[in-house]
């Protein structure tokens, strides 16, 4: 076990493709940190830089005490786990799971007959070693529920059994570090839920640090002690996965993180009636006094009002100007809850989350009350940072 550092790490592939851009993180030791982005982020490019798979253009990498630039992956005492299992099809599962501790044996030339015959001390040895390989794949098999598909080899698994012996692969190496490359994305999202629990379970019962690289939010959310948000190999937030999502850094992360996403309404910052007010044409929503001191430099110029679709309710018992007229265009019941799609004639989709089975109508119209308080305020653009945080 042991912290893993980038420092300044970059990679550029021919043609000047920066993937990725300047990223430093530290990850301590027995953390889980989540690497996660959309397609082309840079998040598996630097994962792998980190397992020794890609060269780093510039920038160090260190894993606990060492430095590891120049260190061949196998030397690196890192475990990877990869999204297609990687598991020999001719191999059973012990023997998938035992392979890597096998080639690394000091005395193994010497486990046969003629090890017993000639090197009676080696032979010895090289036993003593297979014993140990047992002992681990055999407490790897229990951690993971697979002791009874030992014998099985992997065409007669499903993929959800693949996963647990790609994951006890990488237990049996005890290794300083786990690197998760979008393990679960082959799985159906039945599998994919009770995977995600199996694997917090397992590091908080290894005990590892670990670096896990999803394009699922929701993922990343429930599995990650830190959430580090990328785009454009770019890191943009670096945070725990309640402050990633109820102070996202800029409109990026407050976009990528949630579902449904969250809504965004152009408009601006006005003064009336001795107070601030969001406006965006057909709605005015007062700004509240919690926000109105960081609001006030904004005065006159546009902005970017965020709401996350739990902050719409369909009560309409409070303040007057903090409701937004508007018309549903989409009901979808979800069960325990419903995700209500509504259009004013400013924004074409506006999405509300409500509780249980409200009695609404597609094409009805709706007044929704904004919950001002937790609103977010953005800087025009799409990566426009979030004004509600302050300096």
């Amino acid at each position: 076990m042991a912290e893993v550092v980038l420092t300044d790490v970059t990679k550029m592939y021919p043609g000047d493709v920066k993937a990725v851009d300047c990223v430093s993180l530290e990850i301590n030791d027995r953390e889980f940190v989540v690497l996660v982005g959309p397609s082309g982020c840079g998040k598996s490019t630097t994962l792998r830089m980190v397992a020794g798979l890609e060269d780093i253009t510039d920038g160090t990498i260190r894993i606990g005490e060492r430095v590891v630039n120049g260190i061949a992956p196998k030397d690196r005492d890192i475990a990877m786990v990869f999204q297609n299992y990687a598991l020999y099809p001719h191999m059973t599962v012990y023997k998938n799971m035992a392979f890597g501790l096998l080639l690394r044996r000091q005395h193994g030339a010497w486990d046969n007959t003629l090890g017993f015959v000639v090197a009676h001390g080696k032979w010895k040895r090289a036993r003593e070693e297979r014993r140990e390989i047992d002992a681990r794949v055999q407490e790897a098999a229990a951690i993971l529920g697979i002791q009874d598909l030992l014998h099985r080899r992997p065409r007669a698994l499903s993929g959800g059994q693949r996963q647990r012996v790609a994951v006890g692969r990488a237990i049996v190496r005890k290794p300083k570090a786990f690197l998760f490359d979008e393990p679960l994305s082959n799985l159906d999202a039945k599998l994919r839920i009770g995977m995600r629990a199996e694997l917090k379970r397992l590091h908080r019962q290894v005990q590892t640090t670990t670096i896990y690289v999803t394009h699922d939010q929701e993922e990343a959310m429930t599995l990650g002690d830190r959430v580090v948000v990328m785009k454009d190999g770019i890191i943009h937030q670096c945070a725990t996965p309640y402050d990633v999502y109820e102070r996202p850094t800029n409109r990026f992360v407050a976009g990528f993180v949630g579902t449904p996403p969250m809504n965004f309404l152009g408009g601006r910052v006005v003064r009336e009636s001795g107070g601030l007010f969001f406006a965006d044409g057909s709605n005015r929503l007062a700004i509240s006094t919690r926000h109105e001191p960081l609001l006030k430099p904004f005065e006159g110029r546009d902005v970017t009002l965020g709401i996350r679709p739990e902050m719409l309710h369909l009560q309409t018992d409070g303040s007057e100007n903090c409701r937004m007229s508007s018309q549903i265009t989409v009901v979808e019941p979800l069960g325990d809850r419903t995700d209500i799609y509504v259009s004013t004639p400013d924004h074409p989709q506006i999405i509300c989350r409500v509780e249980g089975r409200p009695r609404v109508e597609e094409g009805a119209a709706l007044a929704l009350q904004v919950d001002m308080d937790r609103v977010h305020f953005f800087e025009p653009g799409e990566d426009g940072r979030n004004i509600t945080l302050g300096d």
